[in-house]
């Protein structure tokens, strides 16, 4: 945690809820110590894994303003652009792991990234300050590190209305699976089981559902058969997703303006209409 448990307000951890609801609502779990620390922060990361047999980073940049991020007005340097948050605390994280004597893998969650010329690749990383441009670099410090790891690559999180009756589905090796909505319990439940698993070290798994019926009830059965990473993943995608996010805001300044210079030639109709029905 950077800031203090604020008990004034409501645990929760519905979809709306705010960062310090969700925080209070998990510090009440039974087995949950919650520790101040800053992952961005190496000497805090330290601290943070001491004694500790295995990293979970589910942590991941909050969402700037549109306008910071479109014209790049926040630097790389800053504690909370996605450069610090998804690449340096990664970094962090492999530095301590391999000074420790007990925290032996790094599960890390990220998401799909090998296409920087995607849609929402290109708008996240438009509107985010390049949030899925520095997961990828992240995973791949993690591939290179020497230490163990699971980079675990999750459909789109947040609604809890979808069939959880044998649904489950992983692809290991970064392979594709369709994108399909995933609970945030199923990818926690992952998360967890994954450490139980020797084989799915060093591994990237992509964790989708499939139809009701065709996956599974629990993450085991998927999990036993999973094999370590052993194709090539690109060792750098960061040009081309700075590319694609470029190209990208040229696109919407042209749609801007085309939008802009329509609505003023319509209101110059309307105004010379109206002002024709007076004379």
């Amino acid at each position: 945690l950077r800031h203090p448990i604020d008990n004034s307000v409501t645990p929760s951890i519905d979809k709306d809820a705010k960062s310090t609801q969700v925080a209070l609502y998990l510090s009440q779990l039974p087995g949950v110590t919650m520790v101040a620390g800053d992952a961005t922060d190496l000497a805090s990361c330290k601290q943070l894994v001491d004694n500790c047999d295995a990293i979970i980073a589910a942590h991941g940049p909050v969402k700037p303003p549109p306008i910071q991020s479109l014209f790049r007005l926040l630097p790389e340097s800053d504690p909370v652009h996605s450069r610090s948050v998804n690449y340096v605390a990664v970094q962090n994280m492999i530095d301590v792991v391999k000074e420790s004597k007990s925290c032996k893998r790094i599960v890390r969650v990220t998401g799909k990234g090998e296409e920087p010329t995607a849609f929402f690749t290109v708008l996240i990383n438009m509107l985010g300050n390049m949030a899925k441009a520095w997961n990828y670099e992240g995973e791949q410090l993690l591939r290179t590190s020497g230490v163990d790891y699971t980079i675990i690559r999750p459909g789109v999180m947040g609604r809890n209305d979808i069939p959880t009756n044998k649904v489950r589905a992983l692809a290991d090796n970064g392979q594709d699976l369709k994108v399909t909505a995933v609970t945030h319990s199923q990818i926690a439940e992952l998360c967890c089981d994954c450490l139980d698993y020797s084989n799915a070290a060093k591994t990237t798994l992509t964790a989708m559902n499939v139809d009701e019926g065709l996956g599974e009830d629990s993450y085991a059965p998927l999990l036993e058969n999973v094999k370590a990473d052993s194709r090539e993943f690109p060792s750098t995608l960061l040009e081309e997703h700075k590319r694609g996010a470029r190209n990208g805001a040229v696109i919407l300044a042209s749609f801007v303006a085309v939008f802009v210079s329509v609505s003023v030639a319509v209101l110059k109709s309307i105004s010379g209409f109206v002002l024709g029905i007076f004379h």
